[in-house]
């Protein structure tokens, strides 16, 4: 039961990540900077991606989940769960245009992080 929970969260960050990373980017060519909305949107996707984590760490630890070769799964994790606040850090909480496609390309990254962490979990 846990582990599609796990697997279900996988595809909701997915498709949140991608919608991420279209806002980002739609928002970079209209030339916006960041709004109330995306900073919102952004804590909502590093608490899907601790969630995430957390019920993946939990499932290890526990034993449920036998995943081998799970060290590329778990380091995937955890930089799923760095990247949004290292591209805050990176962009010192600046809300410009510029910033816009630094979180849309950060978020484009994501994608592939996730794709490949739900690879290596198969």
């Amino acid at each position: 039961m846990l582990i599609e929970i796990h697997a279900g969260l996988a595809n909701t960050a997915l498709y949140y990540t991608i919608a991420m990373a279209v806002w980002g980017l739609y928002r970079y060519f209209r030339r916006q900077g960041v709004d109330s909305s995306y900073w919102a949107a952004l804590v909502i996707a590093e608490v899907l991606y601790l969630v995430q984590g957390a019920l993946g760490a939990y499932l290890f630890f526990s034993g449920i989940g036998q995943l081998e070769g799970s060290f590329m799964h778990i380091l995937y994790g955890v930089v799923a769960v760095l990247v949004v606040p290292a591209l805050f850090m990176y962009t010192r909480g600046d809300e410009t245009r510029r910033v816009m496609l630094v979180y849309g390309l950060g978020f484009t990254f994501m994608i592939g992080i996730i794709l490949r962490s739900m690879a290596t979990s198969a």
